[in-house]
């Protein structure tokens, strides 16, 4: 087990080591003048994580939060977490643009996570459940196509590796999806959605799903609604559900800062 770890920690280090690489290879002539802070922060019925198949069943607090200087490199914490705080996970994104002036972009991207769930524990005939930290290595790509301001298509990769042996330890995620973005409605609304349809290999199960979400925003408020679904189409994954869903009541930010040099 030791030996399988220290492979999986060597692969993504290089993966880290290359990406700040290029973050200073690109930033070699020229030093940004602004640190960009933007996310987003929600109140959901039901956290649903970033691979949809799997949910806390439970309402929760989501935030998601990027934290870049330039235009390439950023660290994108994700945190899900139900309001006890005994179930959900905190994800530490470290992505990469390699390519993003044109209609054609590519994304690359490595974190590491943990993952808390409810455990039962039987001990001298008595049970009780603990909240068990599990954690998890994941590396993604994620090549997407702009067609124009309202349209786009993309696949999304992510290979995970979990980290102990109480739990999966590998994870394979092939996602194809769509996006129609900044749809006017009446007035200042706009309309988003994104239908996907998803591969997921954990461990020896698998399946397929029909996943995407929809918001409702104001061009000039901070708030939005978001609605998201997942749907079964042929599974054996433990712990799947045949129809998930959730309502998230999210409020957005996006704000610079000056660096002074």
């Amino acid at each position: 087990m030791y030996f399988r770890e220290k492979i999986i920690l060597k692969k993504a280090l290089t993966l880290l080591f290359v990406c700040f690489s290029l973050v200073a290879f690109a930033q070699k002539d020229t030093l940004p003048s602004q640190f960009h802070f933007s996310g987003s922060v929600g109140i959901t019925n039901n956290g649903i994580s970033i691979i949809p198949t799997f949910s806390l069943r439970a309402p929760a607090m989501v935030t998601t939060l990027s934290f870049s200087k330039g235009a390439r490199f950023s660290i994108d914490p994700d945190i899900r977490l139900t309001f006890d705080g005994r179930k959900g996970g905190a994800i530490v994104w470290v992505r990469y643009k390699l390519l993003k002036e044109n209609k054609f972009k590519f994304t690359i991207g490595a974190h590491p996570a943990y993952n808390l769930a409810l455990k039962t524990i039987t001990e001298n005939g008595k049970s009780w459940q603990i909240t068990q930290a599990r954690r998890f290595w994941a590396t993604e790509l994620a090549p997407t196509y702009v067609f124009n301001n309202h349209f786009a298509m993309g696949i999304y990769y992510l290979n995970g590796h979990g980290l102990q042996n109480d739990g999966p330890i590998s994870t394979h995620f092939v996602n194809l999806n769509t996006s129609f973005n900044g749809i006017p409605l009446s007035g200042n609304f706009v309309f988003n959605f994104n239908p996907q349809i998803y591969y997921l290999k954990v461990d020896k199960q698998d399946g397929f799903y029909l996943s995407g979400g929809a918001s409702v925003a104001n061009k000039k408020s901070p708030f939005a609604i978001l609605g998201s679904y997942n749907k079964e189409i042929r599974t054996n994954i433990t712990g799947s559900r045949n129809f998930d869903w959730n309502i998230t009541l999210s409020y957005k930010f996006n704000n610079k800062y000056k660096i002074i040099h």
